[in-house]
């Protein structure tokens, strides 16, 4: 496959069903063995953020891997330079949508490919914007009662019912969703290019 320049699977270090899908629909061989690493607030850029957080979670599966690549990713919505992380309750989502309404903010996603065995270790982050439409009350209150937000960062998952509340998207839908699959896999082939 073209696309996908190797036999060696991926393996993904995540249980996110957002980030499985896109590697199916991108044909992308690969194997899902979640990363136990936790996530707790800390300090830094929304950039240095999820690039943390992705190079952390592909570290931690690495030993298990059997010598395939590993894959870690996270994805953050920054509003402002502050970032928004999962809502704790439906309250906290609400509030997170009312500030989000009628207004731009960024996507950003976190990627880390390591592979010792080919000497790679690929870490970038990708930035998306996205503009929310002007949401009501209860527009609002509808979306979060459906249980979407409750488990996604900014509390909306633009792949599902979150897509009624975007205007506009700048930049990499599949970003937002969860993984920059075109530029992971450009950044990849480039990579094992290198290594030749």
């Amino acid at each position: 496959m073209w696309w996908y320049p190797v036999e060696d699977p991926l393996v993904l270090a995540s249980r996110s069903p957002r980030r499985k899908r896109i590697l199916e629909m991108a044909r992308v061989p690969f194997v899902q063995i979640p990363s136990d690493v936790e996530e707790v607030p800390m300090d830094g850029s929304p950039a240095d953020v999820v690039c943390h957080w992705a190079g952390s979670k592909a570290s931690d599966v690495l030993k298990r891997a059997r010598g395939r690549p590993v894959l870690g990713a996270d994805t953050m919505v920054a509003l402002d330079g502050h970032l928004l992380g999962k809502p704790e309750d439906e309250l906290h989502a609400r509030n997170m949508l009312r500030r989000l309404s009628g207004r731009w903010h960024s996507v950003f996603g976190g990627v880390s490919l390591l592979w010792p065995q080919r000497k790679m270790k690929l870490e970038f982050f990708h930035e998306t914007r996205v503009r929310f439409r002007k949401l009501s009350d209860s527009e609002s209150s509808a979306y979060v009662s459906t249980g979407e937000p409750l488990d996604k960062a900014g509390a909306y998952g633009v792949q599902g019912y979150g897509s009624l509340l975007v205007e506009k998207v700048h930049g990499c839908y599949f970003n937002v969703m969860g993984l920059p699959v075109s530029r992971l896999l450009h950044r990849f082939r480039d990579e094992l290019m290198k290594g030749e």
